[in-house]
């Protein structure tokens, strides 16, 4: 298989200089061209568009499948410095995920308005679920709802990508290493940003202590925010705390197998395959207002009082957010 082209950092990809897409209310198959423009229901097609013959839509998703595998065999296909794949993540990784988050786990998006049109801007989430599937579905949230379908690049564990297969398709997705300066880079060129601060402190935390949340680290979030001078928007996510439901840890066998916890639930590993089954929980994701930098001066980011300050006021909006949530939240499962 040919090498796909890498984009260098700061140059657009090409994806990102075409026409701007159309809203999720206008979402197609991934693999279908845009049809052919008609009338409104009950009237005649448009003047000048020929009628719809059977089995074209078909034939059109065929032929629009065979380009996307003729691209992805011979390598016309871009990739920036990190990895990320626009057209891998939008035409099969999001199509993949969409049914979990809209049958599944009926997500309910909240506040989309407060994340920028454009421009850089730094998405701070709670964290949970025992497996990182809350990660997921925020990047569907954001794509799917934000008019200009923006994409959510996640800053994920180390862990992630020493692990084959997953190593990949994180990349692929727009993944990458949870550090200042890839954060930085990728805020400074526009690019809207994803950091999950409790870590495994989080997503691996008992069930017993869902919904509280864990220390946000040494905020270096915020220092990343206040030198690239882009918003801090806190985001709130329900529903995730009880798919997998962890009432105990195997500490030995974690440490065998180099995971930072081995999860017991009551259905795993109880039940094989079968017990790694997420519960079909009702999801909701509320995005905050944003919290400015811009007005902060440049020795701000080495403030350790201001840090403090800014990523107390981030972690508390998050709380707050969540208990307010879940006071309004009928059922776990409705």
């Amino acid at each position: 298989m040919a090498d796909a082209k890498v984009i260098p950092f700061g140059e657009e990809p090409r994806s990102r200089r075409k026409a701007k897409r159309p809203g999720r209310g206008s979402r197609r198959s991934a693999l279908a061209p845009v049809p052919e423009p008609r009338g409104r229901a009950g009237e005649e097609p448009a003047a000048g568009a020929p009628e719809e013959l059977p089995g074209a839509s078909w034939e059109r998703r065929i032929a629009g499948g065979l380009r996307f595998l003729r691209r992805r065999l011979t390598g016309e296909y871009e990739v920036d410095d990190f990895g990320y794949d626009e057209e891998l993540t939008d035409q099969v990784l999001m199509t993949l995920l969409r049914p979990f988050y809209e049958k599944y786990f009926r997500v309910e998006v909240k506040g989309i308005e407060n994340i920028p049109a454009d421009g850089g801007a730094l998405i701070v989430a709670n964290h949970s679920g025992t497996l990182p599937l809350d990660g997921l579905m925020l990047q569907v949230a954001v794509h799917d709802n934000h008019p200009a379908e923006r994409h959510l690049r996640l800053l994920a564990a180390d862990l992630v990508f020493v692990l084959p297969v997953i190593n990949e398709l994180a990349r692929k997705a727009g993944h990458t290493l949870a550090c200042a300066e890839d954060a930085q880079r990728l805020l400074e060129r526009g690019e809207l940003v994803g950091v999950m601060p409790e870590g495994f402190k989080g997503i691996g935390k008992p069930f017993s202590d869902r919904y509280k949340l864990q220390r946000f680290g040494r905020g270096g979030f915020v220092s990343t925010a206040l030198r690239a001078g882009v918003p801090i928007v806190p985001c709130s996510i329900v529903g995730a705390e009880e798919i997998y439901p962890k009432i105990g840890d195997a500490k030995t066998l974690a440490r065998v197998l180099g995971f930072p916890y081995f999860p017991l639930t009551p259905t795993f590993p109880w039940l094989g395959p079968l017990g790694l089954v997420p519960l079909p929980t009702k999801w909701t994701i509320q995005f905050g207002e944003p919290i400015l930098t811009d007005g902060y001066p440049p020795e701000a980011a080495d403030d350790p009082m201001l840090m403090f300050n800014l990523t107390d006021q981030v972690r508390e909006t998050i709380q707050h957010t969540l208990y307010k949530l879940l006071v309004q939240r009928r059922s776990v499962f409705f």
